[in-house]
């Protein structure tokens, strides 16, 4: 009974120490491998779930986590207890411990032995499966310094976007597992990185400073320098004195010049500098040289776009005075289209670039020859709000106004059906939808219906 006492000790011992080897292994590498497996998830989810699992304890060949212990006696004189435990920590690695009865030493050094291996392969595995990462996305902004008539011209720079992850690793699978082709959100550049712009966008800068950052514009083909710089410069020139500044070194081509690129914020960013330095009359006059362009541009781009708002203040801005109204006279058609098709802030920003033409008589007759899709006779209409309803009456007060001076209702064989002269002084429609108008609620839109009423 001494020996099968002893012997079962031993065996006690032995299943006692792969216990706690195993408990080692559930608190490191188990812990670790759940992580990295979550992550693995979560990057692509084509992984099998044969390869998730990749460290385990097995007993014999086919088996992911398992021990064995056993104690046999054999006779009266012999007894023997076998404990195997497989560690497995990529493909090559393998630690057997098997601890005999009747081998020489004690149980305790065996044990050690047997810890300080496991210990080994724990730091090995800690230091496998770095992950490298870049970060990658599309540029959004938040709002700054506004420009003056429009939306907030500036942005700060932010970065939105999903973590395209790589790995670094020296497991090697059974097969390549395929990656994710999806296509980026947008066609342009995206920002990787930092950069240190040497200003913020909200300073005030003087004429030096004003020309580091021209260099810096005219210099770099990089989307987010230009953006950043061409904020820095929109803001600037949101001040008198700086007008005068960045025309004087030459920073109106440099900025036109970016109007030209397809990257849709850097065109919105382009506008907006333009649309603050065009508040000046001698920076007009340069400007006129792309009003062609940005006309052009602002008709053809996506509809109710960023851009196509920047381009429409732009515009806008360029016809306060009659220098240079005559040179986007092509575009009449395209206007009132645009008026129809828009959205709430596009019609109203439309309405305006078309009430200053209407304040020019010499525009009159050019203006009223246009067609016009007949829908625009639904902005007559009370369910608009205040500032629509305003802005289409002032703009039929100007034209009747100039039809009147211009003695041009003498003349009214030579205006076609689908002419904006027919829809607002023949049709007799624009003159009952107005008043219908007479009893609207508000009561500025009340006065100024009386007021278009009493000049019919």
């Amino acid at each position: 009974m001494g020996r099968t006492r002893e012997a079962g000790c031993v065996a006690a011992g032995v299943v006692i120490g792969a216990g706690a080897c195993y408990c080692v292994y559930r608190l490191t590498w188990g812990r670790d491998e759940s992580e990295k497996m979550w992550d693995e998830d979560n990057d692509d989810d084509e992984e099998e779930s044969s390869d998730i699992a990749e460290t385990g304890v097995q007993t014999g060949k086919g088996s992911n986590a398992g021990m064995g212990a056993g104690a046999r006696l054999q006779g009266d004189s012999k007894a023997k207890a076998e404990v195997g435990v497989e560690l497995k920590s990529g493909p090559d690695v393998k630690v057997e411990a098997h601890s005999w009865a009747q081998s020489g030493g004690s149980l305790e050094a065996k044990a050690k032995a047997l810890f300080s291996t496991l210990k080994e392969q724990a730091s090995a595995k800690a230091g496998k499966g770095a992950r490298l990462g870049t970060i990658s996305g599309t540029r959004t902004l938040a709002p700054s310094l506004p420009c003056p008539g429009g939306r907030g011209g500036g942005c700060h720079p932010t970065r939105s976007g999903a973590r395209a992850g790589s790995k670094a690793s020296g497991k090697s699978k059974g097969r390549t597992r395929a990656k994710s082709t999806r296509t980026p959100a947008t066609a342009w550049p995206v920002r990787r990185g930092k950069f240190n712009f040497p200003y913020k966008i909200d300073d005030i800068l003087g004429t030096a400073d004003l020309q580091k950052v021209l260099n810096i514009l005219e210099r770099t083909n990089d989307p987010f320098i230009q953006e950043v710089a061409l904020v820095t410069l929109g803001n600037n020139a949101a001040y008198s004195f700086n007008q005068n500044a960045i025309r004087e070194l030459g920073g109106l081509p440099i900025i036109a010049k970016l109007i030209k690129t397809k990257d849709p914020i850097i065109r919105e960013k382009a506008y907006n500098a333009l649309n603050n330095l065009s508040v000046n009359a001698e920076n007009q006059g340069k400007i006129k040289t792309y009003i062609s362009q940005v006309c052009d541009d602002t008709m053809i781009c996506r509809l109710d776009s960023a851009v196509q708002m920047a381009g429409l203040r732009l515009l806008t801005n360029m016809t306060v005075t009659n220098h240079y109204q005559h040179l986007l006279s092509y575009s009449f058609p395209d206007f009132f289209a645009l008026l129809f098709l828009g959205n709430y802030f596009t019609k109203i920003q439309i309405m305006k670039l078309i009430i200053n033409f209407t304040e020019n008589p010499a525009m009159t007759r050019e203006l009223v020859s246009c067609k016009v899709p007949s829908e625009l006779i639904s902005l007559f209409n009370k369910e608009w709000d205040r500032e629509i309803l305003l802005n289409i009456l002032t703009l039929f007060e100007n034209i009747n106004d100039n039809i009147k001076n211009e003695g041009l209702a003498s003349s009214r064989k030579e205006f076609s059906r689908s002419s904006l002269f027919f829809l607002f002084k023949e049709s007799g429609v624009c003159v009952k939808k107005i008043k219908a108008l007479a009893n609207h609620s508000d009561l500025v839109v009340k006065v100024k219906v009386l007021k278009v009423l009493t000049k019919l």
